[in-house]
Order: structure tokens, then sequence, then C-alpha cells
């Protein structure tokens, strides 16, 4: 079929339908109907801006810091356990009380506060500091040890699973009585939850 006869079927098909509309006297119906939808998108347009202004005023826009999904909230017993760090210490649900650190190998989040972590590890004593690395990071293993207790282990490994966690970074404070005094995954929730 040659270029110029579509053109033209389109063409005619166009007039039809003009005509269509002029002959039966729809084009008033057409009008109302772009009116009523130029009105919604106008009244959608003025809800959207003052849902944005009332967020504004209540602070809903700003981002807030919801943690990691840690199943020991404060006040829970953790799980017996028994686990060899790097320097050949045996360490277990008795000998562990203080700060207990989850990193794992590939979390950035968890690079970004391991500086902090090992900061403030090294006021509370090694003795009183324990972090546990899972997946291969002999950077975070070299940076923790000299502060810090290091375990490391598989993804689900025996801490881990006396802490029923699967997230990182996550951060817990235990008293003496091996049960949590507070968790989270930032060093603020662990000062904010002991001093409150």
């Amino acid at each position: 079929m040659p270029r110029g006869l579509i053109g033209a079927i389109l063409i005619a098909s166009f007039d039809d339908i003009v005509d269509l509309f002029a002959r039966n006297d729809l084009m008033p119906y057409l009008t109302a109907a772009i009116v009523l939808i130029g009105l919604l998108c106008v009244l959608n347009l003025l809800l959207t801006l003052s849902l944005i202004r009332r967020l504004r005023q209540t602070g809903g826009g700003g981002v807030q810091h919801a943690g990691p999904p840690l199943t020991l909230r404060p006040g829970s017993l953790v799980g017996e356990f028994a686990a060899v760090t790097v320097a050949g210490e045996l360490v277990s649900h008795d000998t562990v009380v203080g700060l207990v650190g989850f990193f794992s190998a590939g979390c950035e989040p968890c690079h970004k506060l391991l500086p902090r972590f090992t900061e403030h590890a090294r006021t509370l004593g090694r003795e009183n500091v324990l972090a546990v690395v899972a997946g291969d990071d002999a950077e975070a293993v070299e940076a923790l040890t000299p502060v810090a207790r290091v375990v490391v282990e598989n993804y689900d490994g025996p801490v881990a699973g006396a802490f029923q966690n699967t997230w990182t970074p996550a951060l817990y404070l235990l008293g003496s009585d091996h049960r949590v005094v507070a968790a989270g995954g930032r060093l603020e929730d662990l000062s904010a939850a002991s001093t409150a």
C-alpha cells in the first residue's frame, strides 16, 4: 500500500470522527469532560500541596531512624553460647558483659560505624567488649582486635544465634545479669537507652 494512501485513510478517519461529533452535537459533552478532568487535576494538586505543607509543619517529612530489626530488646536474656576469639580466648554467655557489636563483611554501615565503635570500646576496656564479625573481613578484625575480644563466625554462628541477631550493624549493651540493657544500630541508641 502506498504511503500516501495510508495518510489519506488516517486523515479521512479523523475527518469522519470530527464530523460525527459535529453532527450528533457531542461537542458540548466533550468540552464538559475536558473541563471536569482539568478541575480534578487542579483539586488533586491543591490537596497534594496542602499535605506537603502539613507534613513540613508537623515534622513528618524528616527521616526518622527506625533502627535494625532486633529480636532481643532491653530486659531480654541472652541465650547460651560458647565461642573462641581470634586470639584463642574462650568466650561464653557467662563471660560477656558490656558492649557487644555485630559486624559483617561488605556492610557499608558497619564500616562507617567501625571507627566510632573502636574509639568507644577503647574507653570501656577490652574485657568489656565483644565484637562478632560475620564473613571474611580482615580489615574489620584487624581494627577491632586491639580493643575487643573478636569472634569470627558464619552469619548463623553460635553468638549470633544466642542473640537471635540477623542484622548488622547491631549493638547490645549487657548488664552483669546477662540481660540486654540497650540495643540498636548506632552508639546513640545505647547511650540514650542506658541513661533513661
